[in-house]
């Protein structure tokens, strides 16, 4: 059988005084006039610099996501200079504000970007390297993400706290719309915060949606670009009836196929981009939901099933060891430490579990039993159910109605706090980014605010 995983800032630069370090730093190029163009000033926002090497660095993460190849149009970069020039707005309003956001809540961070998306520990940052990309650009969006997140809590006051009544309402709303259809959507929110832009903006959208439909995953794309407060889960809305949605955003969602990716839909503020991962009818989704352990024995390179490896062998014997051995959960969990898999790889919907074969294990393996071992090209694991139950997922619960409520307070804060900062800014916008083979950089400043 073959194994499969189980689903489960910087300081901001002073215009006044650049350091030399700042051009020491900067991504050695081929040509002196591409390294002079890369190290001009794109904006200045409230005295902070934003550089055409922020642009095309954060440009190049965007080309990696949606697996680009070449150069990206002039609109791409007028508009990340435009995303960068906001986050600089909220790093600002954070720092003024003493709002810490500490490395470890930024390796957190990463780690849970790297688990949606399939990915092992490190596996983001090597991504990043082998590109000839520098982790810290990702890093610092996050970084920014992370702190905003905070402020707008702060920002919450009471209204963080959500009465009981709210939360009762919900719960009642929610079950009296039994039998109707809801969708489990992620969305992808770009502001347009000039009406002057909207053209462009519109257009940058629609880039993204054919590299989305190109394969591009939904997810890291969201972690990058949205501007909405779901862009740290990856654009993850989760169930959601339309009534909750935009309006302009429900009508498109009744009507989309499950898997499709929507065109741009102009919502209040800016544009947005939803998928629809999945339908069900409210209050009716039984499930077979597990709880495992495994344990996971890495080998040294691919194994050659004729002709393993020493190492290789003594893997597969440990496993084999446990599988004979082991008698509880407990003893599969004291077995993985040190491995590169998580002993507990969260709760599993045992209908969505592929293979079939590796289904149909799980099904019927006896609770707290070991599992023969499961031999892969890469290692081999041992799993262990610790309990196997019946659920109504569409059921709604009194935190899943509180979060959801949050969610929306937060929201709605979020795009009112940036409007202010957006009105009171002083922000220069020096020279545009597009492509010098498309267009000469602008010969006099552009001033917003």
């Amino acid at each position: 059988m073959t194994a499969v995983t189980l689903p489960p800032a910087r300081r901001p630069r002073r215009f006044a005084a650049l350091p030399a370090a700042l051009l020491l730093g900067l991504l050695a190029v081929s040509q002196p006039a591409s390294a002079q163009r890369a190290n001009r000033v794109a904006a200045v926002v409230n005295g902070d610099v934003v550089t055409l090497q922020e642009v095309e660095s954060r440009r190049r993460l965007l080309a990696l996501t949606a697996g680009m190849t070449g150069e990206v149009g002039g609109r791409a970069n007028d508009q990340i200079l435009r995303l960068l020039i906001d986050e600089r707005l909220r790093t600002q309003e954070v720092a003024r504000r003493r709002i810490a956001v500490t490395d470890q809540d930024i390796a957190n961070a990463v780690g849970e970007i790297e688990t949606r998306n399939g990915l092992p520990t490190g596996g983001l940052r090597d991504n990043l390297r082998r590109a000839g990309i520098d982790a810290r650009v990702l890093y610092d969006q996050i970084r920014a993400q992370i702190g905003w997140n905070r402020l707008l809590r702060s920002q919450l006051g009471g209204q963080a706290n959500v009465a009981q009544a709210e939360i009762d309402e919900g719960v009642a709303a929610a079950r009296a719309r039994t039998g109707q259809p809801e969708f489990l959507v992620s969305d992808i929110y770009i502001p347009v915060s000039n009406p002057g832009q909207e053209a462009e903006v519109q257009r940058f959208v629609a880039d993204i949606i054919v590299r989305l439909r190109q394969g591009a995953p939904f997810a890291m794309v969201a972690t990058q670009f949205s501007q909405s407060q779901t862009a740290m889960l990856g654009g993850d809305l989760g169930w959601i009836q339309p009534d909750r949605l935009d309006p302009e955003v429900a009508t498109i969602v009744r009507q989309m196929p499950e898997g499709a990716i929507s065109n741009p839909i102009r919502v209040p503020g800016g544009f947005v981009i939803v998928t629809l991962r999945q339908k069900r009818i409210a209050g009716r989704d039984m499930a077979t939901m597990l709880t495992l352990r495994q344990a996971f024995f890495p080998f040294e390179g691919q194994v050659n099933p004729t002709a393993p490896t020493a190492q290789q062998l003594r893997q597969v014997e440990r496993a084999q060891s446990l599988s004979e051995g082991a008698r509880s959960c407990d003893a599969i969990e004291a077995a993985s430490r040190g491995s590169p898999r998580p002993a507990d790889p969260g709760q599993i919907r045992l209908e969505t579990v592929n293979p079939p074969e590796l289904r149909d294990l799980l099904a019927n393996l006896p609770i707290g039993r070991p599992s023969q071992p499961i031999v892969s090209p890469d290692g081999v694991m041992i799993i262990a159910v610790c309990a196997r139950e019946q659920r109504n997922l569409a059921e709604i619960t009194p935190d899943q109605v509180r979060d959801r409520l949050l969610r929306e307070r937060v929201e709605l804060i979020s795009r009112q706090v940036l409007r202010d900062l957006q009105r009171r800014a002083q922000i220069d916008i020096r020279s545009e980014p597009t492509p010098a083979r498309e267009a000469p950089a602008a010969s006099q400043p552009q001033r917003r605010g």
